[in-house]
């Protein structure tokens, strides 16, 4: 009886030896997700900083715009009229700081008056009618601190804010001088077939975001002048800071609009039943003007934003991260549609090369 040959043993790969294509794989799959782990993580770490660090970024942009604006008419070395630019809005925001400091220093104190006074009268009316405990002020207060969430510490005193500012001016300045510098140093930590792409993504998302804030910028501008020379007319007291703070709040679309108006029915209800009833024509009057004239021409000419998405942006981004976020969502949304918009063209764009030959066989 013939004796057969026993099989031979084959060894196969052990967990640390990584020749296994199916081994490979698995591990390819776990790098990708403790990655995705690991951003979300340094994110949630890192907020201040890198809300910082954007705030910069979209400081640089209005410096860009700028700059390049009035290299329309002033032929001059980029430097020259960065320069120019810095100087004016410096100069600007000093002025405002002055004449809010020295004209409206007393307005503001007779607002806030005015305000407490408004508000108590519309909680004791809610009280009588039952719609609010005993002490619903409070609660409503308390309430209202709870939700806006954890406030960034950066910014969460005067000195705290004043260094914060100072930081995304610092940052907006440097990178604002030579752009193309920090372009470079992030595309070259990219693989060499993704760079042509990344400069183009980067182009279309400089351009979106100074249109946007220019757009931005003549918003403020309309509405506050606006303001201003409608509830003179209309003899509302402290039309000169309620403008003022009508322009500041136009940054922060939606949410801005919404406090302004409350300030601005307010303080005319204070002086009586005529001056709030225009306040509150002017207010409508206003922003309907804005958001049917102003921002749809603009919009055209930037990226066109769903307003519910904008205001669900702002209170995500205010509650995760506090001012700065509510602040910044609006910079940060367009700039990951234009992304995302301009990956998925790409990502068309070669589905169509690779399926071109296989259609011509």
């Amino acid at each position: 009886m013939a004796r057969t040959k026993p099989t031979p043993h084959v060894e196969r790969p052990g967990p640390t030896e990584f020749n296994d294509p199916m081994l490979r794989d698995e591990l390819r799959r776990a790098a990708v997700w403790m990655g995705l782990a690991l951003v979300v993580a340094g994110i949630i770490v890192l907020a201040e900083p890198l809300l910082l660090i954007i705030g910069g970024l979209v400081f640089s942009v209005i410096l860009d715009g700028g700059t390049r604006l009035l290299g329309r008419v002033l032929p001059i070395r980029r430097g020259w009229r960065l320069t120019i630019v810095a100087l004016a809005g410096f100069g600007f925001i000093g002025w405002v700081l002055w004449f809010a400091g020295t004209t409206l220093a007393a307005q503001a104190e007779a607002l806030r008056a005015v305000v407490d006074v408004q508000i108590d009268r519309l909680m004791a009316l809610a009280t009588s009618l039952g719609l609010l405990p005993e002490g619903g002020k409070a609660n409503i207060g308390s309430q209202l601190l709870g939700s806006v969430g954890r406030l960034t510490s950066a910014v969460g005193t005067a000195i705290g804010a004043f260094t914060s500012m100072l930081l995304i001016i610092v940052i907006g300045i440097f990178i604002a001088v030579e752009p193309r510098l920090y372009d470079r140093g992030v595309a070259w930590m990219l693989p060499l077939r993704h760079r042509h792409k990344f400069y183009v993504i980067s182009n279309r998302v400089g351009s979106t975001l100074r249109r946007l804030l220019f757009g931005r910028l003549v918003g403020m501008v309309f509405e506050g002048i606006f303001t201003f020379a409608m509830l003179s007319i209309g003899g509302v007291p402290m039309a000169a800071l309620l403008g003022l703070l009508t322009g500041l709040l136009a940054f922060l679309p939606n949410i801005g609009a919404i406090i302004s108006g409350l300030l601005m029915v307010a303080v005319g209800f204070s002086a009586g039943p005529n001056q709030g009833l225009w306040a509150i024509f002017v207010y409508f009057f206003v922003q309907n003007v804005d958001g049917y004239l102003v921002v749809p021409y603009i919009a055209r000419r930037t990226v066109d934003l769903a307003p519910a998405l904008v205001l669900a942006a702002q209170l995500l981004f205010g509650a995760l991260f506090g001012i700065l976020g509510l602040l910044l969502a609006d910079p940060i949304l367009a700039s990951l549609k234009v992304t995302l918009e301009e990956l998925s063209r790409y990502r068309v764009s070669e589905r169509g090369s690779e399926t071109e030959p296989a259609a011509e066989t």
